[in-house]
This record gives structure tokens, C-alpha cells and sequence, in this order.
């Protein structure tokens, strides 16, 4: 029997800032939802929590893209995604988000006990600052090399390439991604967890659950074996919930401060009785992720929760693997995914199909890969095959037979006494499985009570026995429709929307509970079902390729996008930048460009844009430091005439003294070309007026 008597299950909170595709379901979406459907069929006090994060700076970043404010993306994707994962059957108890004033409170109010404690390290450190846009940086602002992968663009706090965690300082060759120029460093004040000081603490609570998933303890032990350090967290942002203390003007709380809140604010608008959920030592804290949110949920959240004091502690956190799409990382970027809300424009009321596709494939382990063909396979091979079939004979044969009526059972053969006892141990054996967070084998358990069904029907062929045998084929019918029912209440978890009709064709109360399925009668004899159709059907080879074809379109789209220049057209209607201030002629007259000849041309190391140039200028030969780089390969461009301004004041770049500037024009692509003399071989040092 379980030490608890309630559960507080929470699912990530997913950034609104985009739909939710398969990934996301796969993730950490459908095993919570299974995980609770099982808990509240067992008569267990549960309450599913999750709601949309709405702070992070992916926020600010898809706001200035559209052109609209933060507020108009969350208030957007927020309906988007709670629509789909209403339609897909994710029973959150409530869906709630971070921009709610109740969070804002709740949030706010657990920082200012941190720091009425004195918990937090208040520090002045450097930051990143763009100096184009005149702000401080925060993680995702800035993108740059990963000193792990090598991947170019990983985030400042995080690369998607090898799910290394990191630290904007960390990243070869950082680049805003407000202004795409190099940040500097300044000074700016923030709060700091010190997650080094707790180290000990947090060692000996990851320490007493050793029966975690392999790939969450194993990471949280990494982190530990390499040392925690203090964690900032408030950012200097204009979005998200203000630090509440006085000298913190222009200062947010830190996404992953803020975020975990989100689960105990959206409680407390559940329930006035959140805190049971919280904070009572018999309720039992499960939080479901994806890999990539393992130390945030399992070393960062948790020590904000030790600190403060009242609150229980995770007893597990299942993350999964990530889930790729035909051999490929899904990307929303690059519109490399599986949409939830377009599925159903192409699969309707195939919830189901895909839920079962999506858990008998999940990423449990290891990162797995979702094909459209083997989406194909597993519904027509194993959900319209096996599951569908044996259903579908059982209720066929029961109108035909018996108009519908439960026959009566006459008596078991030593056959049907081992089927009656096989069939009374699935619950249980589902049930061991789910409770370890082994939902692939929970769920080819289920298959395994469906194939001993058709298996039983076929051994004992009542179509043909019924000819010869009608007494027995009674038996083999009523124990047939036993194995359905018990069916209808085990698959609920998995399969809600095929579990609710088969409760309907039987005519039965849906609200039969898991330990009922332990029951060998819950159809009695006499009975009325209702009529019957087809759970499940097959999906044609057609709507696979179109499936298939669609990804290919986006394929070829980004490499078109990557590969080929803008036409020319297109470049030509763009806005030209807007003329600069007035000068006089006194002011051009003083500017000083000739024609040189680019005598010896070299890449500056360690940089992409940068060439070193040597160049002959008719009055001397001088060094030109110039980005051109990513344009031209110095190769090509020893010999070619430029025109040169002579008299700009020298300055270092990359501890080379650059000796003037070559003048480059720039088109609305962001190409640069050479600003050349009006005729070809004009002497070096002649002027350009």
C-alpha cells in the first residue's frame, strides 16, 4: 500500500510561444496523462498541474519578430496550445499561466522570503550589454559556438544540439541576437542562489533516490561531481515578474526562478487547499520533463524549495529522451515537425492512433525517431489488427449470435479457468509498470491481454463450433466479451477516446475503476450492448505521402532558404535604410578616398569576418584591417583596385593597426561588394571626389 495519500503530478510548463508539436506529447505530455488517468482510476487524490510559461525571453524574441507585443504572443499560443492538448485528451486539472496576477504574487512572494532569510548573495558582475541596442543581454539573447559540440548557434544558456547547459561567458565567438554584433561586458547587480554552499544538501537529496531513471540521476550526479556554482536569479528585462525589493529597478525574476512557481500558483487557483498538495510530507511530488529541463527540476527547484523551508521536494522526476522525426531533430525553425493541431486537419478523430503511436515509441531511454510509415504500421498492424479485431469479432458474433445479449457461461474447461486467472493478473502487471514510469511496457501489456483474446478465439472457433456446440460457444463468447470489458477499463489511461466508446458499445458504466478490471464479470449474463463498429481503421498509403511529402516541401524550403540568394525583385522592393543627417560640403571635402591595389590579402585568426590587407596606395603601402571575409577569399582579391579613404585616424582591431578604410556597398541581403574606380587601371593615389 502507498505511504501517500495524495499526488501532485506536474507537466512542464511549455513556452508560449509556438504550437505544441509531437516532441512536446511525446516528452512529457502523454506519460503524465497516463500516469494520472492510472491514479485516478485507482480512487487516488491527484491533481494534474501544469499552464504556460510566459516569461522567457523566447517571449520577447517571437514578440519583435511579429512585430507585436509580448503580451499578444502569450495571449495567442497560450489558447493555441491548452486547445490542443484539450483535443488530444490531456486531463490537466487546470492549464493556468504565468501571467496571471496570481502568479505574479506567488512568485514574488516566495523571492521576498528567500530574501527576508538572507538566502540570496546580492553580487555585481559583468553581463553581456549590446551597445547597438543598449541593453543588457539575458542567456537567450545571445547565441555563439558551443565549447562542447561546436554547434554555431547555441544559446547562452543552453545548446539544442548536445543538451549541454552553459553560461553566456562559456560560448566561442558570442553574438547578440538583437543587433548580431559582439556584446561587451558591464557591470550590473543581481541576486544569486548559492547552489555551492548547498551542494551538501542537494547531494544527499539526489543521493536518497537512486531509483531514479538512469539519465536523470546520472546527469544530476555530473553536475554535482563538477561543483555547483551561485546561480543568478533575477535578469535585467523589462518582461516577466519584477524582483520585489526596492533596489532591483529594471530587474526580473530569472526565468527558471519564476517558472516551477508557475506549478504552485496554478494549485492555488485550483484549490484553497493547495497547500496539502504542497506542503503536507503524505503527498507525493512527480514532475514530468523533457532531458533538457533535468537540472532545472531535479538540483535548481529544489534548492529554492529547501531554502524556503515549507515545501516537500520532488520524490521523482521521469524526464524523457527527446523524440526526432524521420531521422531528423525536430525543429520549429525550420517547420521539421509534427504540428498537434494540424494533425487532426489530416487525421481526424485519430487522437488515439497517434497518442498510441507516440507512447509505444517514446523516448524512455534513449532519443527515438517517429516515421510517418511506422505511425502507419503500428495502427494498421496492431491497433486495427489485433486490438480492433479481437473487439470487433467478439461484439460482431455476440449480436449475431445473441442479439446482443450476454450469454451465459455453462461451464469451464481447465482452458478457460487458465485464461480467467491470466486475465485477473493485467491489472496488476500494468499497473507494477506504470508505477515505475515504464509506459511502453504498461502499454504492450494491454496488447498482450488483446492478442490472449484473439487467441482464444481462435483456438476455440465458435464460428464453426457454433454449429455442432452452441453450449460452448456460449462460454467462449461470455469469457470473450469478460476480456472487452476489462479492456474498456485498462486502456483508459492510453487510449481515452477509444476506451469511452468501448464503454458505450457495451453499454457500461465508464466509470468502472482499475481494480474492477481484476473482476472476470463485469458483463453478467443477459446484458444488453449496444451495437457495435469499428474502434480503429486502417490509414491508406495515400495519407502517409501526403504526410511525407509535406516534411519534404519543408526540407526543400530550407535548403532553398539557406542556399540560394533573394531574387532580385524581391531585393530591389525592399525599403532602403533612410537617409543619414545633413553635412556640409566643407565636411565631405575633408574626407580623403583614393584608388589603391590590394597587394597581399590574409584572414585574421580566431575571427569570421575579418581580412588582413595590405594595400598599395599611390602615396604608400599601409595595412587595412576590413570584414570582408565571410565575401571574399583572399586568393581573389590580390590585384583588385578599391577605393580607399586615406586620412581615417588609424585604430586597433584584433591588435593589428588598421590604416584606413576601403569603402564597400551593402545590399538589402546584407552582401557587401567592393565600391570600385569608374574606369579600370586608374593609378593608385588617384582622388575620388
Amino acid at each position: 500500500m502507498s505511504k501517500f495519500k495524495r499526488y501532485t503530478i506536474t507537466a512542464a510548463l511549455p513556452y508560449a510561444n509556438g504550437p505544441v508539436h509531437i516532441g512536446h506529447l511525446a516528452g512529457c505530455y502523454l506519460p503524465a496523462d497516463i500516469y494520472v488517468r492510472y491514479l485516478r482510476s485507482k480512487n487516488e487524490d491527484v491533481k494534474f498541474i501544469c499552464g504556460s510559461d510566459e516569461h522567457g525571453v523566447p517571449i520577447t524574441i517571437k514578440a519583435k519578430k511579429e512585430g507585436i507585443t509580448p503580451q499578444q504572443v502569450v495571449d495567442k499560443y497560450h489558447k493555441i496550445m491548452g486547445d490542443s492538448f484539450n483535443e488530444f485528451g490531456i486531463s490537466f486539472d487546470i492549464f493556468s499561466r504565468t501571467s496571471s496576477k496570481t502568479h505574479h504574487e506567488t512568485a514574488s512572494g516566495f523571492f521576498k522570503t528567500l530574501y527576508d532569510k538572507g538566502i540570496f548573495k546580492e553580487e555585481i558582475t559583468e553581463q553581456y550589454f549590446d551597445e547597438t541596442a543598449n541593453q543588457f543581454l539575458a542567456d537567450r539573447y545571445i547565441v555563439g559556438t558551443c565549447p562542447k559540440c561546436g554547434n554555431i548557434n547555441a544559446y547562452g544558456d543552453q545548446c539544442e544540439n548536445c543538451g549541454s547547459t552553459l553560461n553566456a561567458t562559456d560560448l566561442i565567438n558570442p553574438r547578440s541576437t538583437l543587433s548580431g554584433e559582439k556584446p561587451v561586458m558591464r557591470k550590473t547587480k543581481n541576486w544569486f542562489l548559492p547552489l555551492d554552499t548547498m551542494q551538501p544538501q542537494i547531494e544527499a537529496y539526489i543521493d536518497s533516490h537512486k531509483e531514479w531513471k538512469a539519465n536523470v540521476f546520472g546527469q544530476c550526479k555530473s553536475w554535482l561531481s563538477a561543483g555547483l556554482q551561485p546561480r543568478a536569479m533575477t535578469r535585467d528585462l523589462d518582461w516577466g515578474v519584477k524582483v520585489p525589493i526596492d533596489s532591483a529597478e529594471g530587474k526580473v525574476l530569472y526565468v527558471w526562478f519564476d517558472a516551477p512557481i508557475g506549478y504552485i500558483s496554478a494549485t492555488k487557483e485550483l484549490t484553497p487547499d493547495w497547500e496539502k498538495y504542497w506542503k503536507d510530507k503524505e503527498t507525493k511530488l512527480v514532475h514530468f520533463i523533457g532531458k533538457d529541463n533535468i537540472v532545472f527540476h531535479c538540483i535548481i527547484f529544489p534548492a529554492m524549495l529547501m531554502a524556503e523551508g515549507s515545501y516537500i521536494l520532488p520524490e521523482n522526476v521521469p524526464a524523457n529522451e527527446f523524440l526526432n522525426l524521420e531521422g531528423d531533430k525536430i525543429s520549429t525553425s525550420r517547420n521539421w515537425a509534427v504540428w498537434l493541431h494540424e494533425y487532426l486537419l489530416d487525421f481526424k478523430d485519430k487522437q488515439d492512433a497517434l497518442r498510441y503511436s507516440l507512447c509505444a515509441n517514446a523516448p524512455e531511454t534513449k532519443d527515438n525517431d517517429f516515421t510517418w510509415k511506422d505511425f502507419q504500421a503500428k495502427n494498421n498492424n496492431e491497433l486495427v489488427a489485433i486490438l480492433g479485431n479481437f473487439i470487433n469479432r467478439t461484439l460482431v458474433l455476440t449480436h449475431k449470435y445473441y442479439d446482443g445479449k450476454v450469454p451465459v457461461a455453462a461451464e469451464y474447461t481447465k482452458a478457460d479457468i487458465i485464461l480467467l486467472e491470466e486475465m485477473s493478473r493485467f491489472p496488476a502487471k500494468i499497473a507494477s509498470s506504470i508505477e515505475l514510469y515504464r509506459f511502453r511496457e504498461a502499454l504492450g501489456e494491454l496488447m498482450n491481454l488483446a492478442r490472449l483474446g484473439n487467441k482464444y478465439l481462435a483456438d476455440n472457433e465458435p464460428w464453426i463450433l457454433i454449429k455442432t456446440d452452441a453450449v460452448r460457444v456460449q462460454t467462449t463468447m461470455n469469457l470473450s466479451l469478460q476480456i472487452t470489458a476489462n479492456l474498456a477499463v485498462l486502456m483508459e489511461p492510453f487510449l481515452p477516446f477509444t476506451s469511452k466508446k468501448l464503454f458505450s458499445m457495451l453499454n457500461l458504466n465508464s466509470g468502472l475503476k482499475w481494480n474492477d478490471a481484476e473482476r472476470t464479470d463485469l458483463l453478467q449474463a443477459g446484458h444488453q450492448i449496444n451495437p457495435s463498429s469499428l474502434l480503429f481503421e486502417k490509414i491508406e498509403d495515400e495519407a502517409i505521402t501526403a504526410q511525407v511529402n509535406k516534411l519534404e516541401a519543408s526540407k526543400i524550403a530550407n535548403q532553398t532558404e539557406a542556399d540560394k540568394p533573394e531574387d532580385e525583385l524581391s531585393l530591389m522592393q525592399k525599403t532602403a535604410a533612410p537617409a543619414k543627417p545633413d553635412i556640409t560640403f566643407e565636411d565631405f571635402n575633408k574626407m580623403d578616398v583614393r584608388v589603391g591595389t590590394i597587394l597581399e590579402a590574409e584572414r585574421v585568426p580566431k575571427t569570421d569576418k575579418l581580412m588582413k590587407l595590405l594595400i598599395d596606395t599611390g602615396i604608400d603601402k599601409r595595412t587595412v584591417v576590413s570584414g570582408i571575409a565571410a565575401y571574399y577569399k583572399p586568393e581573389d582579391i590580390i590585384g583588385q583596385q578599391v577605393s580607399i579613404l586615406v586620412n581615417l585616424a588609424p585604430r586597433k582591431i584584433k591588435n593589428i593597426e588598421s590604416q584606413g578604410m576601403i569603402l564597400m556597398a551593402e545590399n538589402n541581403a546584407g552582401e557587401l561588394s567592393f565600391v570600385l574606380p569608374a574606369k579600370s587601371n586608374m593609378n593608385n593615389g588617384s582622388n575620388i571626389k
